[in-house]
């Protein structure tokens, strides 16, 4: 029998895994992913944002572990040679209405212990010579890096801790019992003391196969991304956000520099027709029912109906998409602009039609549930991975014993 199996091998399994085998060095930790290789899903199809914690309530998880989340980022990164850029961010108020919200967001900002700073029209520009705004704020501490070379460097940390992942295993069915947890899946039988589910898109049926069913669901909402043409890339120095709608439950289309030094323009946010549907024509007929019957969706939608169409129409519209990006930066022209990717976000909802909005952890009899973990999780997944180890550790040491 296993120590430890973790259902999911994006950054949060992976950094739980990490955490777990250098807490536990001598105890057999497993990691089961679906797919061929680990960071297929939310990790690897990202914007690749090292985000501050600006946005999120005082005192929550995703506010503290986005902040300390940053800095042993950056900490990884530096010691194991990864590529990262700590280029900053401004968040840009181009209408009169969104000036009381951006000085709402700055308070916030002090609230969360950043360094932050108001900046006027005038000194806007002298950073972003290229952005339309009557005011901002500049967050130094926001960054860039490639999430998927921070998961190899992870997998391989794991695998020289003694773990192991398992790539192209499947989990089919979860028994959970008082002494361990059997797990079938489609390369067999695998048996586990305790069992973490990291499972992202698919998290919230991982749960319930185990038993557990929260009121919640994962719903999946993919964005879509343009990208600048290299001679087009001068115009942005920082990544550039708009001021959050309060009213629609997502950022906005910004723009955000990449490493290697391509600068991507949106992202959209549209319901996805599979939960792990990377593009429009993605559709999974069961997926997109268990969505359309659930009642949390259609209050969601309800609320935002005028804002849900309007992302739907810049789907399918690049002049509509280019108008949107045009409030940060007027000189964009369709012209500028080529196809980029896309990802998906596992948001869990409620049954209210209200989204979960920090980090949501279930602990079962045997089990250990991440049930929701959108962004900032890439950057607070070192973060994650060390708290459920700490707030568990006591749970691991009397199975273990």
């Amino acid at each position: 029998m296993l120590e430890v199996v973790i259902i999911g091998g994006g950054i949060v399994g992976l950094s739980v895994g990490l955490a777990l085998t250098e807490r536990f060095p001598d105890k057999k930790v497993v990691i089961l992913e679906k797919e061929n290789s680990v960071s297929k899903h939310q990790t690897g199809n990202n914007s690749g944002v090292i985000h501050s914690g600006i946005y999120y309530k005082p005192g929550s998880f995703k506010a503290r572990f986005a902040k300390q989340g940053s800095q042993s980022m950056v900490a990884f990164c530096e010691e194991h040679g990864i590529e990262y850029d700590i280029c900053g961010k401004v968040i840009v108020a181009t209408e009169q209405h969104e000036l009381p919200l951006l000085k709402d967001l700055y308070e916030r900002g002090l609230q969360n212990e950043l360094e932050i700073e108001m900046l006027n029209a005038e000194q806007l520009k002298e950073i972003e010579p290229h952005v339309a705004g009557l005011a901002a704020i500049r967050v130094p501490q926001a960054g860039i890096v490639n999430y998927q070379q921070v998961s190899e460097k992870i997998r391989e940390l794991i695998e020289e801790n003694g773990g192991e992942i398992r790539c192209g295993v499947e989990v089919k069915s979860i028994d959970e019992h008082n002494n361990g947890v059997t797990i079938e899946t489609s390369k067999g039988t695998v048996e586990a003391k305790v069992m973490i589910n990291c499972a992202g898109l698919q998290s919230d049926r991982i749960a319930k196969m185990t038993g557990y069913s929260a009121d919640l669901k994962i719903v999946p909402f993919r964005g879509e991304y343009y990208k600048l043409k290299e001679s087009s890339r001068s115009l942005v120095n920082h990544l550039i956000y708009p001021v959050p709608n309060p009213d629609f439950p997502f950022l906005g289309v910004h723009y955000t520099r990449m490493i290697g030094g391509e600068v991507e323009a949106g992202p959209n946010a549209v319901l996805s027709f599979k939960r792990e549907g990377y593009k429009k024509t993605d559709i999974n007929l069961f997926d997109i029912a268990e969505t359309l019957t659930y009642k949390g969706f259609w209050k969601l939608a309800g609320k935002n109906m005028k804002e849900g169409l309007n992302e739907m129409a810049r789907s399918y519209s690049k002049g509509l998409f280019v108008k949107s990006l045009q409030k940060l930066i007027p000189e964009i022209q369709a012209d500028d602009l080529e196809p980029g990717g896309a990802g998906v976000r596992a948001q869990a909802l409620k049954s209210d039609g209200s989204m979960v909005d920090d980090f949501y952890f279930i602990p079962g009899k045997r089990s250990i549930h991440v049930l929701n973990a959108p962004s900032p999780a890439a950057t607070a997944s070192l973060e994650i991975g060390k708290e459920i180890v700490a707030r568990f550790e006591k749970k691991f040491e009397t199975v273990y014993s």
